[in-house]
């Protein structure tokens, strides 16, 4: 039964790497970049989907709509993930458009900088006191022959996974898909056969930085306090899950989101806490010595294009 028990706990948590992952391996595979602000994009997000589900909670209570907790969940995550693409789109075009042909050492401090610019910024905005998500709807727990599982899990996972799925036919059905798969390929030759480069850069980080926000709200419905510091160690930890996947691969950032989670919450299940980071990523290191470019990256990637 524990061991039930920590594998719905893995799953949960395995899908906030998950969906930030895929922020990660989508700039990577496509513009060559390792966008570090990320991370603070994901607490951003967070933020932004307090300050809907506040707005909405606030309206219904006045009477203004009648609308039910279901219903205030999914407007939150839709308007947190609109208004978060355009926070995605504005870091591209303020921070790492102007560096697209300087060094990628470059490229690399700009996002941190750019993280360290929403933390402070959000620190001078709303002060550095915790704030509590919403609850917007009550939770349900399931005995299932004594693992118990709450409605907000099960959401959590399965939303996880509708949103993976759903970027995955996004890149495999549209021509938007395909030119982003072609500029994978090859970054310089796709832009000369009529691809607009910088289009396809904003969307890039749009679509990156929607998916952040959805983990963001949905942490914030499993977690409910928010920190303008939430999201560094936790970028981190999906940085390394997207390497793991391999570049460019929807599938493998999202299967490498949720291994990281069963390892973590697996190693804490067994060995002390302290050590946890420890040997959760000593584990993610041999991975990597035996499969350098991530479970489904391809050898030839970190050869043409670095």
């Amino acid at each position: 039964m524990v061991l039930l028990q920590n594998l719905i706990n893995a799953l949960q948590w395995g899908s906030f790497y998950a969906l930030i992952a895929l922020g990660y391996s989508m700039v990577y595979s496509i513009l060559m970049l390792f966008n570090f602000a990320h991370g603070d994009i994901f607490m951003v997000g967070a933020y932004i989907g307090f300050g809907v589900a506040s707005a909405l909670i606030a309206l219904t209570a006045m009477g203004a709509f009648a609308l039910p907790g279901w219903l205030i969940l999914v407007l939150t995550i839709l308007f947190s993930m609109f208004l978060t693409s355009f926070v995605g789109m504005i870091v591209e075009r303020i921070g790492y458009r102007p560096l697209r042909a300087a060094p990628r050492a470059s490229a690399a401090i700009t996002g941190l900088m750019i993280g360290i610019i929403l933390e402070t910024g959000n620190l001078a905005l709303l002060g550095a006191q915790r704030v509590s998500f919403p609850s917007m709807i009550d939770t349900v727990t399931y005995d299932m022959g004594g693992v118990f599982v709450t409605n907000k899990k099960i959401m959590i996972v399965v939303v996880s996974l509708l949103l993976a799925g759903a970027l995955h036919q996004f890149i495999r059905r549209t021509r938007y898909g395909m030119a982003m798969r072609a500029m994978a390929f090859d970054y310089v030759v796709v832009p000369l056969m009529g691809v607009p480069l910088n289009t396809m850069a904003a969307m890039t980080f749009a679509l990156g930085s929607a998916l952040a926000a959805a983990a963001g709200i949905l942490f914030g419905v499993a977690y409910p306090v928010l920190d303008p510091y939430m999201g560094i160690l936790i970028g981190w930890k999906a940085f390394v899950a997207a390497i793991l996947g391999g570049r460019g691969s929807v599938m493998g950032a999202t299967l490498a989101g949720f291994l990281l989670g069963f390892i973590e919450i697996f190693v804490a299940m067994i060995f002390p806490s302290t050590l946890r980071d420890l040997i959760a990523y000593s584990i993610v290191l041999l991975i990597l010595v035996f499969r350098p470019h991530g479970f489904f990256g391809e050898a030839y990637s970190a050869r043409l294009r670095l």
